[in-house]
């Protein structure tokens, strides 16, 4: 069964390509509104793991098909012809993480996103995991850069103003940045959890004095926008 942010679908989004878009733009249409969203990057031969798995969508699904970073969503089209599209306020978090086989890690939240956490109770969260497996690891960096221009177009509308003011403390639009959860800063014990699980993966591709080792030595985060 589909979340609300994670559908399965049968075809790709329409869009077009990032010079349609500069032709559709020069041209002065009459409503920009009604413009086609942009492919970003496109790629083939790629795997991805859900974590916990959507029951509709099959290891066979999940095996092999084509990414789409769309600017309306992230898509990935299986072989099988059964996709999913992710809506980008639902990533939460992606980065880049450096092993035997290199991916990206994603951190979706399942929870409704378009309506407002009650302050009045306690907010419950769910969450689901996206790997991102290019057949080819040199694709990586393309990949997330991708996406972080995609996710840049589609700030949290849960976030108020006063939030906002304190995001450059933890988040960086060219690198990743540390979030340790020293004294000051209270992480929940769902974002405990996270944080433990992403300092044994996730490495900083940023970092030049970083090693890379072929194991997950460093951890670093890019939150979601």
């Amino acid at each position: 069964m589909s979340s609300e942010s994670t559908l399965i679908i049968t075809a790709v989004p329409d869009f077009i390509s990032p010079e349609e878009h500069r032709n559709i733009v020069a041209s002065t249409p009459s409503s920009f509104s009604d413009i086609r969203p942009v492919l970003r990057y496109k790629q083939e031969h790629v795997s991805v793991i859900l974590d916990p798995p959507l029951d509709a969508f099959t290891p066979e699904d999940s095996a092999n098909g084509v990414l789409y970073i769309i600017e309306s969503a992230l898509v990935f089209m299986s072989s099988t012809g059964r996709g999913l599209q992710v809506k980008y306020p639902a990533i939460t978090l992606h980065a880049i993480a450096r092993g035997e086989t290199p991916f990206i890690y994603c951190q979706l939240d399942e929870s409704n996103t378009s309506t407002p956490p009650d302050d009045t109770s306690e907010e419950v969260t769910e969450m689901r995991e996206l790997t991102i497996v290019p057949q080819d690891p040199e694709l990586l960096e393309s990949i997330f850069e991708a996406m972080s221009l995609c996710a840049s177009l589609h700030p949290d509308p849960n976030v108020s103003e006063e939030d906002d003011e304190f995001e450059g403390d933890f988040v960086s639009d060219s690198h990743f940045e540390r979030l340790d959860g020293e004294e000051g800063e209270e992480l929940s014990q769902v974002g405990r959890a996270a944080l433990a699980h992403l300092e044994s993966i996730i490495h900083d591709p940023f970092d030049p004095e970083a090693e890379v080792n072929g194991s997950f030595d460093d951890a670093e985060e890019v939150l979601g926008e």
